[in-house]
C-alpha cells in the first residue's frame, strides 16, 4: 500500500530541520502545508517526494526557482498571498494537476513563458488577481476541467479558449467581460 504523511510547519525555527528530515526520509509521497511570514524556504526543492504543497493564506511575495525541482508535485495552493509574479522556470512541473493563485496580484505579464507548459493540470484558480487579457496560450492547457477566473479585470477571452475541449467549469463572473468568442461553444466537447 501507499504510506502518506502529512505535516504542518507552523514555527519558522522548526521548518528547517523538518525539511532536513523529510528530504532524507524514504516516505513515498506526502503532503505539506507550511505558515511562513514572506519567503519560501529554498531547501523546499530537496523534498523530491512532494505530492501536496500548501501555501494558502500567508504573506508570500515571491516563489524561489526551486520549487519547480518538486517534480511529483500534484497540487499546489498558493491561494492568499502577495505574489505578483511567478518565477521562470514555473512551467516545469511535470506532475502538477491542481494550482491555486486565488486572492494574489498577478496578472498576464506575472506568467512566466513556460507556464503553458504545464500540460497535467486539470484545475487552475486565477480568481481574485488583476487581469486584464487571458493570454492565448492557455489553449494549450487542454487537459484543463476547471478554470475559475471569476473577480478579476478581464475585459475579454481569447479564441484559444475553444481549444479547452476537456472544459467543464468555467467561472468568469464578476469581471468587463462585454463578449464572449464564439469558440466558447467548443468548449466541453469531449
Amino acid at each position: 500500500g501507499r504510506v502518506g504523511v502529512s505535516a504542518l510547519l507552523h514555527v519558522k525555527e522548526k521548518q528547517n530541520v523538518l525539511l532536513a528530515f523529510l528530504a532524507r526520509s524514504e516516505v513515498p509521497a506526502f503532503t505539506l502545508s507550511i505558515f511562513v511570514s514572506v519567503a519560501v524556504p529554498p531547501n523546499i526543492a530537496e523534498l523530491k517526494n512532494l505530492e501536496v504543497l500548501n501555501f494558502f493564506n500567508n504573506q508570500i511575495e515571491e516563489l524561489p526557482t526551486q520549487i519547480s525541482s518538486l517534480q511529483k508535485l500534484k497540487h499546489l495552493n498558493l491561494g492568499m498571498n502577495r505574489l505578483n509574479t511567478l518565477p521562470r522556470g514555473f512551467g516545469s512541473l511535470p506532475a502538477l494537476e491542481v494550482l491555486d493563485l486565488t486572492y494574489n496580484n498577478l496578472n498576464e505579464n506575472s506568467l512566466p513563458g513556460n507556464f503553458f507548459y504545464l500540460t497535467t493540470l486539470r484545475a487552475l484558480y486565477l480568481s481574485d488577481n488583476d487581469f486584464e487579457i487571458l493570454p492565448p496560450d492557455t489553449g494549450k492547457l487542454t487537459k484543463l476541467q476547471i478554470l475559475s477566473l471569476r473577480d478579476n479585470d478581464l475585459i475579454s477571452l481569447p479564441k484559444e479558449i475553444g481549444e479547452l475541449t476537456q472544459l467543464k467549469e468555467l467561472h468568469i463572473q464578476g469581471n468587463r467581460l462585454t463578449v464572449l468568442p464564439p469558440e466558447l461553444g467548443k468548449v466541453g466537447d469531449e
